[in-house]
């Protein structure tokens, strides 16, 4: 099965606890394991402005679903804990955002994987980091060099360590964000 990253964020309600019941449902959805998770980092908003700062985190799957069935439940979840359609890049309650599928390259209308925009955020690429790749797959970008120039100009902050997410993973949900 193909490694596959997830970034996911929230900046209304109460934050920490929308991310991690976002990874206890993706647990929940057959064909997909979660194998780790990233730290917690806050984040200055992109693209619109006007809203409060971002709790973001990568989470790497293992599943047997194809990316357009993936991104479905995806959406599901989004939808179960509450988010609703605002303008674009807007404040939400959730949202997980497929960034990589393997090595595979998909572009399609609902769809574009590599993410189009994992490039140019320090949120996901940060993570992504720390989570072992040293090189975006399909995008052949070394992690750690595009990391620190996009930490230059984008606001990033540990909120809560991977150990920490890792324990409370466990604790949340018996086992189900299993780590490495």
């Amino acid at each position: 099965m193909p490694r596959v990253y997830l970034g996911l964020g929230s900046n209304l309600e109460d934050r920490r606890n929308n991310l991690l019941s976002a990874i206890g449902l993706l647990a929940q959805i057959e064909g997909v394991v979660v194998k780790d998770c990233s730290s917690i980092y806050e984040t200055d908003p992109l693209g619109y402005l006007d809203q409060p700062a971002f709790l973001n985190m990568v989470v790497e799957i293992e599943t047997s679903l194809p990316p357009l069935d993936l991104l479905d439940r995806c959406q599901e979840i989004e939808r179960k804990l509450g988010r609703k359609p605002t303008v674009r890049w807007g404040p939400r309650t959730i949202d997980l955002d497929l960034l990589l599928y393997g090595e595979e390259k998909y572009e399609g209308e609902r769809l574009t994987i590599p993410h189009p925009r994992l490039t140019e955020r320090a949120f996901v690429v940060i993570p992504l980091q720390e989570l072992g790749l040293d090189s975006l797959p399909g995008l052949g970008m070394a992690t750690r060099e595009l990391g620190e120039k996009l930490q230059r100009s984008q606001r990033i902050y540990l909120h809560t360590p991977k150990s920490e997410v890792k324990c409370l993973c466990w604790a949340v949900f018996s086992g189900s964000c299993t780590g490495k």
